[in-house]
């Protein structure tokens, strides 16, 4: 029997959260504008951000066409939240993301920054925000397999 990966597992679970409740629709306009059909209300980028904190599970459509624009429009906070206060991503991380794209390895990478996500979510729910000390342990674990997971494919950490 096939072992699911992380991202099939993720796309379960969300499918089995879907079939509960109907999916919350935004369209996207010509004009920019976000349309929100559970409210019946435009909404800006950053009601959208709050929809993701929130756990909210939304598909972002073209008004027009119908076509699936959500992965774009959340690129597009991640980007936001990069140029402004904080920046999570150093330029060396993005550029290996970026290498990893026409790699024979493309489709691994995903399921593996998913996996890690979700596995230091878990863990920081387990520890319910008890130490900084503790976490960027985790982050220096995490830049460690890192690195050994893109030496492994001859890539530069």
């Amino acid at each position: 029997m096939a072992r699911k990966t992380a991202a099939q597992s993720s796309a379960a679970a969300t499918t089995a959260t879907t079939a509960t409740k109907p999916q919350r629709v935004i369209k996207k306009y010509p004009n920019r504008r976000l349309y929100d059909t559970a409210t019946s209300s435009y909404v800006t980028l950053s009601e959208i951000k709050q929809l993701v904190m929130q756990g909210e599970t939304f598909v972002v459509r073209d008004a027009k066409s119908g076509e699936d624009l959500t992965r774009s429009l959340l690129l597009q906070i991640i980007l936001e939240e990069e140029s402004s206060g904080a920046p999570m991503f150093t330029e060396a991380v993005l550029a290996n993301i970026i290498r990893f794209y026409g790699h024979a390895m493309q489709g691994h990478m995903g399921a593996y920054l998913e996996s890690n996500l979700q596995s230091l979510m878990l863990m920081q729910s387990k520890m319910g925000h008890q130490s900084q000390n503790i976490m960027s342990q985790m982050q220096e674990q995490m830049q460690k397999q890192t690195a050994q997971f893109l030496s492994a494919f001859g890539l530069k950490p």
